[in-house]
């Protein structure tokens, strides 16, 4: 499936805004505890978060370190984890010997698209539940229920993601 990139602000769209680097740290630091209550491991969540807010996108390990104030150790695994879970992408420019980490386009897009995978992975973990345990039983109810809200929800995202892509090309 092929993500379509909304179309970013240029300098006609919006005035020249200064950002208050403190305020924009404090941001990165309470955008991180949302992603870490919602389940995210502490440090991708800082990671994502201040690549997020930084305007372009895309930061130097060493960069992500200073604004982080953690070790570049702490900085490599994770975005090592961000890039298992597709919301990173590591570049390197021609004969640099720097990497790059940058978000993918249309990041929660594509955060999205993979979740379909994952679903039906648990589709058939909990299928497989039901085999184990009996689909009479209690217990092989509730795996049954949740493996069809699962499957339910994966046929749904496909039409949810093509409404948002509609939605971003003005239509």
């Amino acid at each position: 499936m092929t993500s379509r990139t909304a179309r970013p602000p240029t300098g006609d769209d919006h005035a020249p805004h200064a950002v208050d680097a403190d305020a924009l740290a404090r941001f990165v630091e309470r955008f991180a505890v949302v992603l870490t209550e919602a389940g995210w491991p502490r440090m991708p969540a800082r990671v994502f978060a201040c690549l997020l807010a930084d305007e372009r996108g895309e930061l130097t390990a060493r960069e992500l370190a200073a604004r982080l104030r953690v070790s570049p150790a702490a900085i490599s695994g994770a975005v090592r984890y961000l890039q298992q879970i597709s919301l990173v992408t590591r570049a390197r420019e021609p004969g640099a010997r720097t990497d790059h980490y940058r978000l993918a386009d249309n990041v929660w897009y594509e955060s999205i698209v993979h979740r379909t995978a994952e679903l039906r992975r648990w589709e058939d973990g909990l299928a497989a539940g039901v085999e184990v345990v009996g689909a009479t039983t209690a217990a092989g109810h509730r795996l049954e229920e949740s493996r069809a809200f699962f499957a339910f929800l994966r046929g749904e995202l496909p039409r949810l993601l093509e409404r948002w892509r509609a939605q971003q090309a003005g239509g």
